[in-house]
């Protein structure tokens, strides 16, 4: 493809030169194989790269697409061209000379489907606003941080922070050896429940306990804390949280604070947080990494966690515990056939349909791909054959529709227990794996018990690729 305009005189072939001339962002048209056949002249000004050296790459990806970003840009084309989907995503193009610059992207299939379009505009400039951002927000955090240090040390400098302290979102109360209020700020009265105009400076305490027992969830354990932890103690107190009746969770801490000869008190410096979104973002982050993101289920590493808590409490009590490792028969063909979407509904429905017949002392975790595992406590032999029965039933009852057909997937499952088959957790989890083995090569859609006994090594036969892909199904 030539490029530049022609000699030729041809109005629109100018008009639309001048077009791409002018667009400030980046258009580029790929063809059905991923080469590039147009890109606007803007993509010198970005990168240093003109469009003649952009077509005449034998890798466009591999000139102007950051190495960190380039594999990722790759498989993001591949799945707009084979499947359809447009795809949005940053990524940082290379300038000549070295540097980079980041761009918001846009890929769609052309309409008639012959290739790719992409649109992308320069953010450069936002993202640096946001590393700016950041770095202002952590100097903040320490520069906030240090004001704190500097208010309990030093009661003297209460007034000349009082002003500091009412912007700040951490509630401040002082109380005197009579226990009268001395100071509060904002958010003091705003975390009490209290409107913001009340001025409680030269308030007994038993008026503040007043409005903490309207307000807190359990008032009579709140005021015990105070007597029995608090008063007893001489210097700072440990964090204490409590729930409040609105469900906000708030932390305080307290701290005596001396008088210049260091023999008498002056009062008490108490100051409260409100976590309540703190403590909702750590147990969201929490989920996150114990979970599985599509089925909601316990993930490996909550499975490995509760295999060792539940056998090391097993031993101590010298109790029993069941493991069931299931798999789908017949999942691969339906996501090869369907593809992972459909895959996917299985794995739901299928999740959705087990849990339903797990009692409330059991978990059930999804342990990879199409595999599951049923941890049990105080299981017998008939009991976890029993539920291996239900579990079966379940699975093989649910019909999923994907193109007009009617498709069904059934379990093979494995059992195993502790401590007849097994006493650690690793051999427990490869005597329930080489059962349910024997379940897929014995036919499928079929409950089998380990064999092994304890101190038994696993007798795994050494699969053939063909054997492998016949459980993978």
């Amino acid at each position: 493809m030539k490029w530049g305009r022609k000699p030729v005189a041809n109005p629109e072939a100018d008009l639309l030169g001048e077009i791409a001339e002018g667009v400030h962002g980046i258009e580029a048209v790929f063809d059905a194989a991923g080469r590039l056949r147009w890109i606007s002249p803007s993509i010198e000004r970005l990168t240093g790269f003109a469009p003649g050296e952009c077509a005449a790459a034998p890798d466009l990806l591999e000139l102007l697409v950051h190495e960190s970003d380039r594999e990722f840009c790759r498989r993001m084309m591949t799945q707009v061209l084979s499947g359809g989907l447009p795809q949005d995503f940053e990524l940082r193009l290379a300038r000549r000379g070295g540097g980079s610059v980041w761009v918001a992207t846009h890929w769609r299939r052309r309409a008639d489907g012959a290739g790719l379009r992409l649109s992308a505009e320069d953010i450069q400039a936002r993202k640096e606003t946001e590393y700016t951002l950041l770095e202002t927000v952590a100097e903040l955090r320490r520069a906030q941080a240090l004001r704190e240090h500097y208010l309990l040390r030093s009661n003297d400098e209460r007034q000349r922070l009082a002003a500091l302290l009412n912007l700040i979102r951490l509630g401040i109360l002082f109380i005197d050896h009579d226990r009268r209020v001395l100071y509060h700020n904002r958010a003091m009265l705003e975390i009490w429940g209290y409107p913001p105009e009340t001025q409680l400076v030269g308030c007994r305490e038993a008026v503040l306990r007043d409005q903490a027992a309207a307000v807190l969830a359990d008032p009579p354990a709140y005021f015990e804390h105070i007597e029995r932890t608090v008063r007893g103690s001489r210097g700072e107190s440990e964090e204490h949280e409590v729930l409040f009746a609105d469900g906000r969770i708030v932390t305080d801490r307290s701290a005596v604070v001396p008088g210049g000869d260091d023999m008498r008190r002056i009062g008490r410096l108490w100051i409260y947080e409100d976590v309540t979104a703190a403590r909702r973002i750590s147990d969201r982050l929490l989920e996150l990494a114990e979970r599985d993101e599509l089925t909601g289920l316990y993930n490996r590493r909550r499975f490995q966690e509760e295999l060792e808590r539940m056998l090391a409490d097993a031993a101590r009590r010298d109790a029993e515990v069941g493991l069931l490792a299931f798999d789908l028969d017949g999942f691969k063909p339906v996501n090869d056939t369907y593809g992972h979407q459909a895959g996917d509904e299985v794995l739901v429905g299928i999740a959705q349909a087990v849990g339903r017949i797990v009692r409330r002392n059991e978990m059930f975790f999804r342990v990879g791909g199409d595999e599951f595992a049923l941890l049990v406590p105080a299981s017998t032999s008939p009991g976890l054959l029993e539920l291996a029965h239900r579990l079966g039933e379940a699975v093989g009852e649910l019909r999923f529709s994907f193109a007009g057909n009617t498709v069904g997937v059934t379990a093979s499952v494995g059992i195993a227990r502790f401590p007849e088959n097994a006493l650690g957790a690793e051999s427990l989890v490869a005597a329930a794996d080489e059962a349910l083995y024997l379940s897929k090569s014995e036919g499928r859609n079929r409950a089998t018990v380990s064999a092994r006994h304890c101190g038994e090594s696993a007798r795994m036969p050494a699969s053939s690729s063909d054997e492998r892909d016949s459980r993978e199904d």
